[in-house]
Formats: structure tokens, sequence, C-alpha cells
């Protein structure tokens, strides 16, 4: 085959490639790209890998686990809490999981005792 024949060959394969969208190349693992994402502090494009990789899996009890993570970290307290309950629905078993959910409900905890502190130390100021 000439240069000419083999550059020909090369650009057709490629725009081939191109045009059905690489197929057969394997998509990025949206949970994984969301720990990559989420060890650089980058939240938000963590909760929005999480979020597709559970349009593309909703059973993903990872996805759920991290979104929940992720949720927590921003102070989204209810949206963490449903992305817990859900993954301990699809693996109740799990005790990593189990763990994590015992740690969010301890720090809602400590984060409602911290808030009725402050709000009764206000109200106190108030009346001074």
């Amino acid at each position: 085959m000439s240069k000419k024949t083999e550059a020909l060959f090369a650009f057709i394969v490629i725009g081939s490639l191109l045009f059905t969208g690489c197929s057969f190349i394997p998509k990025p693992d949206q949970v994984n790209f969301g720990i990559w994402a989420a060890e650089k502090e980058l939240w938000e494009e963590a909760i929005f890998r999480w979020q597709k990789a559970l349009l593309i899996d909703p059973g993903s009890v990872a996805a759920h686990n991290n979104l929940a993570v992720a949720y927590e970290k921003k102070g989204l307290w209810e949206e963490a809490r449903r992305e817990y309950e859900i993954a301990l629905k699809l693996a109740p078993q799990n005790s990593w999981l189990k763990a994590n959910y015992q740690s969010f409900k301890d720090n809602l905890e400590v984060t409602d005792k911290a808030k009725e502190k402050g709000k009764k130390e206000a109200e106190k100021d108030e009346k001074k």
C-alpha cells in the first residue's frame, strides 16, 4: 500500500469512528470520575457525575452513597438523608454504608444542637 493509500485509509477509519460516536470506546466511569472530583473538592462536578451515574444505573449503591456524602458536604441535609436511605434499601447489610449513615446522623445531631445553642444565646442577648 502506498503512503497516500494508507493516509486515506486512516482518514476513513478515523472519520467513521467520529461519525459513529466511537461507540466501542468505553464511556468514562461516572462514579470514579465523581470520586476524582470530590478528592479535588469539586463538589458540584462530583454531584453531577454521581447523578449521571444514577441515570445509567439507578441501583448503584456507590453512587447513592457518594451523592449523600456530597450533599452532606454542601449542607443539603434532606437530600443527603434521602440518598443514604435509598442506598440502605438497596444494600441493607452494607456495613460501610451503615457507618456512613450513622456518622451523618451524628453530625446532624451535633449541628442541630449547635443551632439550638446559638438560638438560645441570641434570645438571651435580645432580652438584655
